[in-house]
């Protein structure tokens, strides 16, 4: 079971999910990839000076992740795979991974249109398939940060139609990531810190 995987602190500051026995299989044959998300999710806190921003390429947020990930070996990763029909190759690049690391893929949907959860379970999918990733890992927000949103007046900038979990959930129970073994985790008000008086 996945709560019984997971520090106290991880279980009480996120909304977890896990399907086809992702925990297990992270914990017992990725055991260095494991710690190092568990690493990430316990140093991670949820900064108001990265809700107060606004737009950019990257959000602060997601720049802590990669950064906290690529100083552990963890790159940004897109799979050249293609067909080969009758000697003719085509092409069919996946889109790139935020968060790659010996077969386990992580990805961040902080705040982008909903959409995109479906490009990355997909994917998952496809990778899984062709055995090039055994787990897939989606970090997002949960339903409840919409309170902390709309109380800094940052609530029209998250809306229903962006990247969070009961967006995520009816995907994945729909069977959008098919085969490959997913873990999900809702980041949730328990890891908001003011950090902008």
């Amino acid at each position: 079971m996945l709560h019984g995987r997971l520090p106290p602190f991880i279980r009480d500051h996120y909304e977890c999910h896990e399907w086809r026995h992702a925990s297990a299989i992270l914990s017992q044959d990725f055991a260095q990839e494991w710690q190092d998300l568990l690493d990430l999710l316990g140093t991670f806190r949820l900064r108001e000076s990265w809700i107060s921003a606004g737009g950019g390429n990257k959000s602060g947020l997601s720049g802590f992740i990669d950064r906290f990930l690529y100083a552990r070996g963890w790159v940004e990763k897109q799979f050249h795979t293609g067909v080969v029909i009758d000697n003719i190759r085509l092409d069919s690049p996946t889109h790139k991974i935020d968060c790659f690391k010996n077969g386990i893929a992580l990805e961040i949907e902080w705040n982008n249109k909903d959409p995109f959860f479906d490009r990355d379970l997909n994917n998952f999918r496809l990778l899984f398939d062709l055995r090039a990733v055994s787990v897939g890992v989606i970090i997002t927000r949960a339903d409840s940060l919409q309170e902390i949103f709309n109380g800094i007046g940052r609530g029209s900038s998250y809306g229903a139609s962006t990247t969070h979990m009961s967006k995520l959930l009816p995907r994945i129970e729909g069977g959008g990531g098919a085969g490959c073994p997913l873990l999900v985790f809702g980041i949730t008000k328990a890891l908001f810190v003011k950090d902008t008086e």
